[in-house]
């Protein structure tokens, strides 16, 4: 089998990001400089290749942006795509729940203007083999977004109990074949252990009932959704970054978020719709001045791609959107 090339040799994607404009109309108002905050903060907490940052630079010109990204690769070539803003962008590695942190170290207040989450996995990440993300491809079956530390998705499957496995299938992938799956991982893994991806998706085709391998697409996709979600604790990650962005955003500041499988999409609109309730009990005639919302809705439900965006980059089709403004400081909500 021919050696895969590294993630620096292969090619670099061409990288269109997602609903880019729709973001900068949502992000836009709550990054408008002035007397008071000359150079407003926008978190961009999944950085990826920068698309969404560089707009942001371009047509914002007073914005300073933090990236934020759990992948050295990306982090490099981002600094790459826009190290002709100078100062105005910096980007760290770390991960997206880890916003407080980043933002003492990097700003006076502890506080940014606006907060852009682009959840999953980047089109970078997928189009290199080497990353072990892609079910298309084969490769190392690594799927690690931060391949510095870490257990790989080969390790996971090497050293985890049927049940284990079971669960994250079902639970992250929500695969209903689960347990055939499982199963036919630890039967085969003394003596042909699944390390590629291919090895993997082949493994998952023969699996499951052929009437189920003729329908829903590359019958190996929630398998490796799972997988990734697991071993880069995805949902976990989510579930603390969501509130920590909320708590870092200044009042009259915006949080935009895009998911693309609905395991994110439920944490997101969790998190939004409880800070957009009143917790004043029922029976009360006056809203209590501290159990009012501290944020606004700025969308109706999520929203998704047009037929044009989706026709022109397909990694749209799946993206729903979600955005509200935080309208009082949370810490006196609590």
């Amino acid at each position: 089998m021919p050696t895969q090339p590294t993630p620096h040799e292969e090619a670099q994607p061409v990288h269109v990001p997602v609903l880019a404009e729709r973001c900068l109309e949502l992000l836009a108002p709550a990054l408008t400089a002035d007397a008071d905050r000359p150079h407003p903060v926008l978190v961009d907490a999944t950085l990826g290749l920068g698309g969404h940052s560089e707009l942001v630079l371009e047509r914002l010109p007073e914005v300073r942006v933090i990236g934020i990204d759990r992948d050295p690769d990306a982090l490099a070539r981002s600094r790459d795509r826009l190290a002709a803003h100078g100062d105005r962008f910096v980007a760290v590695h770390a991960t997206y729940d880890q916003i407080p942190q980043v933002l003492a170290e990097h700003t006076a207040d502890g506080r940014a203007q606006a907060v852009l989450m682009d959840l999953g996995v980047s089109s970078m990440q997928l189009d290199q083999a080497g990353r072990g993300f892609a079910y298309a491809q084969d490769g190392p079956l690594d799927m690690r977004m931060d391949t510095s530390t870490g257990v790989t998705a080969a390790e996971l499957l090497a050293e985890a109990p049927e049940a284990e496995l079971r669960r994250i299938l079902l639970s992250y992938g929500e695969e209903k074949f689960a347990g055939r799956i499982a199963a036919a991982i630890v039967a085969r893994r003394d003596t042909d252990p699944v390390v590629r991806t291919g090895q993997l998706a082949e493994l998952v085709r023969d699996a499951i009932p052929a009437p189920a391998r003729r329908r829903g697409g590359n019958p190996a996709k929630r398998t490796f959704q799972a997988l990734r979600i697991a071993v880069n604790a995805e949902l976990e990650v989510l579930a603390r970054a969501v509130p920590a962005a909320i708590a870092s955003v200044s009042v009259a500041g915006r949080l935009v978020v895009m998911s693309y499988q609905s395991l994110e999409d439920r944490i997101v609109k969790r998190a939004l719709a409880a800070g957009a309730t009143s917790r004043t009990p029922p029976g009360i005639p006056v809203e209590l001045p501290e159990h009012r919302p501290y944020l606004r809705l700025l969308t109706h439900g999520a929203e998704t791609a047009s037929p044009e965006e989706i026709a022109t980059n397909p990694r749209s089709a799946s993206v729903r959107l979600r955005a509200a403004e935080v309208v009082r400081d949370r810490e006196e909500a609590a």
